[in-house]
């Protein structure tokens, strides 16, 4: 780009993202190939030999990413996971100790206690709200304090600015999950964190039609680790799917306002609905309101009449459609303790069984709020 923008929505669109040199299309090519031709032995033509190790099509969705979080470097890997699973092997070694939310998003419990565990990778879930509750899980082995804030799916929000001071002190690094949030809404880097994880598959890519990750880290050197893990375990995003990422940001800043409107109204009415205990939204939280832009269209709620009324919520909706994943322009409804966190029941992170979650998008909100005071009867 001859210009050096700074406009969230100039650089979604434009970074990494110059018209093709060869035909002049605006759109980034999709480079379906396994390989390049290189000029000579050992050679490559503009940097490509392989396309686990580098492809065009993937290489503008990292810079993107990395613009839209104002880090060093952007990686994207085949889902969230495999994103978190790069960058934990990454950085910690067997023996290392980690700090995970004490409602951490069921998959990456599960990666944790099933899977990291048996690689020798201890961690501790703490409720990381409390900053002397993960000063105590802290240790002379810990390596990492991974963050989500909001959490999943509880809603809860972390001081990013002062987590990070804390991994300092003791020489670890933070790590924050800013999947629910989009960097359109906050951009952890900025607050002092390490790296930033995405699952692409939500509110990056937007559509429901792709699966993927991405982390951005802020210093180079770090950058140059993870490449190599990337390169050496290989869960990278294909070219196809790296362009439906691409294609999902441009709009990122428009739908994220609009999520935003909608999800603010259908509070407001479930927290004036005699069926609803509670609603979980960071609107009012004073952290959030310093750390975020707006506060997201994920919006979880506890119902009156306990786990059987909320599975009869979640069944009965009509423009809400019953199934996992969030950030797609359709709205989605789930029960958390069935679906997306059943991996946690019976642990210390199992949710409430009356909790619903909703991902609301971006269609009419009157048609949405109608939907959901049905369901709730």
């Amino acid at each position: 780009m001859d210009a050096d923008p700074t406009g969230f929505e100039t650089l979604a669109i434009h970074a990494g993202q110059d018209p093709d040199p060869t035909t002049g299309a605006v759109t980034t090519p999709v480079y379906l190939t396994s390989t390049f031709a290189q000029d000579g032995v050992g050679g490559t033509r503009g940097g490509y030999e392989y396309s686990r190790s580098g492809n065009p099509t993937r290489a503008a969705l990292e810079t993107c990413l990395a613009a839209l979080e104002g880090g060093a470097r952007g990686f994207a890997f085949a889902s969230g996971l495999a994103s978190t699973d790069t960058l934990l092997r990454t950085i910690c070694a067997p023996g290392d100790h980690a700090v995970i939310p004490g409602d951490a998003y069921g998959g990456t419990y599960r990666l944790f206690a099933k899977v990291l565990d048996q690689w020798g990778l201890d961690y501790t879930p703490v409720a990381q709200q409390d900053l002397d509750a993960v000063r105590a899980a802290i240790h002379d082995h810990t390596r990492v304090i991974w963050c989500e804030t909001p959490t999943n799916p509880l809603l809860g929000i972390t001081d990013i600015a002062a987590l990070a001071e804390l991994a300092h002190d003791c020489g670890a690094l933070l790590v924050v999950d800013n999947t629910f949030a989009s960097p359109y809404l906050q951009q952890p880097l900025r607050l002092g964190a390490d790296v930033v994880m995405h699952s692409t598959t939500k509110y990056l890519g937007g559509h429901s039609d792709v699966v993927g990750g991405g982390l951005v880290v802020a210093n180079a050197e770090l950058g140059e680790q993870v490449a190599f893990h990337q390169n050496a375990i290989g869960a990278v995003a294909g070219p196809m799917d790296a362009w439906l990422v691409l294609r999902g940001i441009k709009t990122l800043a428009v739908r994220m306002d609009r999520h935003c409107d909608n999800a603010e109204q259908i509070v407001a009415m479930l927290r004036g609905h005699p069926g609803v205990a509670e609603v979980m939204y960071p609107d009012a939280d004073e952290i959030a309101n310093r750390q975020m832009r707006r506060f997201g269209g994920m919006v979880s709620f506890r119902v009156a009449d306990g786990e059987e009324k909320a599975l009869q919520v979640c069944a009965g909706t009509r423009l809400f459609t019953l199934a996992e994943s969030l950030g797609g322009v359709e709205s989605l409804i789930e029960h958390p303790g069935r679906m997306t966190h059943a991996s946690v029941a019976g642990s210390a992170l199992e949710v409430p069984g009356d909790l619903v979650r909703l991902s609301v998008g971006i269609e009419s909100v009157t048609d949405l709020i109608a939907d959901l005071q049905r369901a709730l009867g």
